[in-house]
């Protein structure tokens, strides 16, 4: 089992999803809130590795959705610019697990990566049926093309 980090809005009813599962796998969650966080330009970058830009934004922020960001279009020193102004643009969560950076949380990966299975038998179903849930985007309004990673959530 291990420590991870996860940098989540507090109160998105998908990031508490998301560490239940993490927590029923038996792993430490050490929970930051996303939006406070004190983040540089090079901390926020090492989060994203080498996915494109218009990954690292959260789809469902009222700004993006609003077209008012055009994540298509913005570079990367743009798009840090515009996250340490405001946060909600940051997909997530932001999770770290030793030195591993990842932005979302793609199930799959994740229990690949670590493994999300429950350690005890109490939580199996609990388990298996968030690992089967559509959790991409907000939990306020789906968005079923996408199963198997959360992220995106606005509230």
């Amino acid at each position: 089992m291990v420590r991870v980090i996860f940098y989540e809005k507090p109160g998105c009813k998908n990031n508490t999803r998301q560490k239940v599962l993490l927590t029923a796998a038996g792993h430490e969650v050490i929970a930051y809130n996303l939006l406070t966080e004190p983040w540089t330009k090079e901390r926020l970058r090492s989060f994203f590795g080498d996915r494109p830009t218009r990954e690292w934004f959260n789809k469902a922020a009222p700004r993006v959705k609003s077209g008012e960001v055009a994540i298509d279009q913005i570079d990367q020193q743009t798009a840090l610019v515009m996250m340490l102004k405001d946060p909600l643009l940051i997909r997530r969560p932001l999770i770290q697990i030793g030195d591993q950076f990842e932005i979302g949380f793609d199930v799959e990966h994740l229990d690949g990566l670590i493994g999300l299975k429950p350690v005890d038998e109490s939580f199996q179903e609990m388990s298996e049926n968030l690992m089967k849930e559509d959790l991409q985007g907000c939990a306020h309004g789906k968005d079923n093309a996408h199963k198997h990673t959360v992220g995106n959530c606005q509230h």
